[in-house]
């Protein structure tokens, strides 16, 4: 029988260093799923990475060797730190948790800042990698498409987006309610990422 399994780290599950590590090391030389051809007990997979979040959503008929791949993939990209380390940070959801996970995901419950808009684009762009990787069959492009249309229908149905913010947006206005008028007041950025680039836009703003 096949299975959908999601491992991932985010912003509940461990700090911002490991993150951060985990998120640059994803990201540098190898794309996790170049490494999907050596998976030999994965069906399929999606791999997605944000500021908050790391998460490997993969299919397979071998849950317990599967989990055990996808996990020591984690662990290769973490380099010298102990698995046993590793592994407290990993939460992992099976089947229906898992889809229930990718739904609250997409339609930004699980988010940092409930009803920010960005994760639904970041997931999209996962999907599209993993399409033109070809990582991606019948079953997680099932549910990939069913995800982006509950996502919108939240967003849609409910007053969720209504006022929906970033994490930049939310630091400026604070920095506004702690310091008032910001006019003559200098700013620091630290980090060259998508959100310094979007707490530069709303700081100009």
């Amino acid at each position: 029988m096949c299975r959908i399994i999601l491992l991932g780290m985010n912003h509940k599950s461990a700090p911002v260093e490991i993150r951060e590590q985990l998120a640059v090391a994803c990201q540098q030389d190898s794309n996790p799923l170049l490494l999907f051809p050596h998976l030999e007990n994965v069906s399929e997979l999606v791999f997605l990475s944000t500021c908050n979040r790391v998460e490997f959503l993969f299919t397979c008929t071998q849950a317990v060797k599967a989990v055990q791949e996808v996990k020591a993939l984690l662990r290769n990209h973490l380099g010298t730190m102990p698995s046993t380390r590793v592994d407290s940070y990993i939460y992992a959801h099976e089947d229906m948790d898992a889809v229930q996970h990718l739904f609250r995901v997409a339609s930004s419950l699980d988010s940092m800042v409930i009803g920010e808009p960005q994760i639904l684009g970041q997931l999209k762009t996962a999907y599209r990698q993993a399409t033109e990787y070809r990582t991606v069959r019948v079953i997680l492009n099932r549910l990939l498409h069913k995800t982006f249309s509950v996502a919108k229908r939240v967003r849609s149905e409910t007053c969720i987006g209504s006022c929906a913010v970033s994490i930049s947006y939310a630091a400026v206005e604070l920095a506004r309610k702690i310091f008032g008028e910001l006019r003559d007041k200098r700013v620091l950025l630290i980090g060259a990422g998508e959100m310094a680039e979007l707490a530069a836009e709303h700081l100009m703003a």
